[in-house]
């Protein structure tokens, strides 16, 4: 599932459609496209997990559930979900979810809540994981309300730098750490976001996917952790367990 700073990425690479009219439309989704063609986008956004198409009185919002992709200006053999033509290019869409949203993305969507907007509040964020004392990081992490943008690879880059157990309880995680954690989830998503726009994410990994802690030297524990049920990649020397 792509994170928050590849949704950045593609926001990026599909500007060049902003201020186009969409000419026309095809695609295997269930929703009304015949709306779509002679309308203008006004703007392309991301808001964490979120790629938006900004028309004047709706939004396309993709996400890309577990599976789904893009190309731009070329496509894939299999059949898109959406495919929009513009004058200067196409932009197709494969296996995600396509909604369209009534409204202005300003009444939609809180950009402090997003680790990559610049309005993003750290004060927020804690505020809502104070209440939610007894869920464990390993969610609270991955709750979009909180930390728009972070996935699982961010939740566990993070937590293994601030050396925090993932099944730790939030109530019982102290002030001081509870920050840390906060920090470095927009900390991290912007240096994920370097990483893959250079192509070097992988080489950065200190625990995903990663088979010994090169604190301890010890081999990760992995499971599944927390009621969302995603992979951790845990040394039990280093990162403690807050319970």
């Amino acid at each position: 599932m792509p994170e928050g700073p590849s949704i950045v990425l593609l926001k990026e690479a599909a500007i060049s459609f902003s201020g186009k009219e969409i000419l026309s439309v095809e695609g295997n989704s269930k929703i009304d496209m015949h709306r779509f063609p002679g309308k203008r986008v006004e703007s392309i956004q991301s808001w964490g997990k979120q790629f938006l198409i900004v028309c004047d009185d709706f939004i396309i919002r993709i996400h890309f559930l577990l599976f789904g992709s893009y190309r731009i200006n070329e496509r894939k053999e299999q059949p898109p979900r959406l495919s929009l033509q513009f004058e200067n290019g196409e932009l197709n869409f494969y296996a995600c979810s396509v909604k369209i949203l009534e409204g202005r993305p300003e009444d939609l969507f809180d950009p402090e809540g997003d680790v990559m907007n610049d309005q993003w509040n750290p004060e927020k964020a804690k505020s809502k994981l104070e209440q939610t004392p007894n869920a464990e990081i390993c969610d609270a992490l991955l709750e979009q309300d909180i930390f728009a943008g972070v996935g699982n690879i961010i939740k566990n880059e993070v937590l293994y730098r601030v050396q925090v157990h993932p099944e730790s309880l939030v109530g019982k995680i102290p002030p001081a750490k509870l920050d840390e954690i906060i920090y470095e989830a927009r900390n991290y998503s912007f240096q994920f976001l370097e990483w893959k726009r250079n192509f070097e994410l992988k080489k950065h990994w200190l625990c995903h996917n990663q088979k010994t802690c090169r604190r301890c030297e010890l081999p990760f524990s992995r499971k599944h952790t927390g009621t969302k049920n995603r992979r951790s990649f845990i040394c039990v020397k280093c990162q403690e367990l807050y319970v």
